[in-house]
């Protein structure tokens, strides 16, 4: 069940406009979305100024701006944009990664660690593309088999 707080109660007529006020929703537990899901709702979720903790599964791309921490697992495509901290495990189908990631990344397909990215975990991919300019502080493995162990010091 989730559950929805806002941080002070108004007005219907005084929420309509939220854009300037400091009011903040919280989610626990489980929050399920049915239908289609557009690019405009997960910008706000995840959008530079969001900071979200859970487990996100998603079907499609998805554009993380903001501070995630948990797992995240997908068929498709994730995108770490410049401005995200992500503190999580990746499990995915492709990862661009843009800004921060501390945790492993698993892919079936492909990583690609762009512009100034920084991530300190293992990589597991077939596919790995790191541009001058990245931090890489993990180890890599190619191939089809997911890395099965942890090193010490890392998530």
């Amino acid at each position: 069940m989730a559950q929805v707080e806002i941080s002070e109660q108004r007005p219907a007529s005084e929420q309509a406009d939220m854009s300037e006020t400091s009011e903040k929703l919280r989610f626990e537990g489980t929050v399920a979305v049915s239908g289609a899901v557009t690019g405009q709702m997960l910008s706000v979720l995840f959008a530079e100024e969001s900071t979200v903790d859970g487990k996100l599964h998603f079907k499609g791309a998805v554009t993380i701006d903001g501070t995630f921490s948990g797992s995240v697992t997908t068929d498709d495509v994730l995108i770490v944009g410049e401005r995200a901290t992500i503190k999580a495990d990746i499990t995915c189908g492709s990862a661009v990664v843009k800004g921060e990631v501390t945790g492993n990344i698993t892919a079936r397909d492909s990583v690609a660690l762009e512009g100034h990215a920084q991530v300190r975990g293992d990589i597991a991919s077939p596919t790995l593309s790191i541009e001058r300019g990245v931090m890489f502080d993990g180890a890599s493995r190619m191939g089809t088999a997911p890395a099965k162990t942890k090193r010490g010091g890392r998530p």
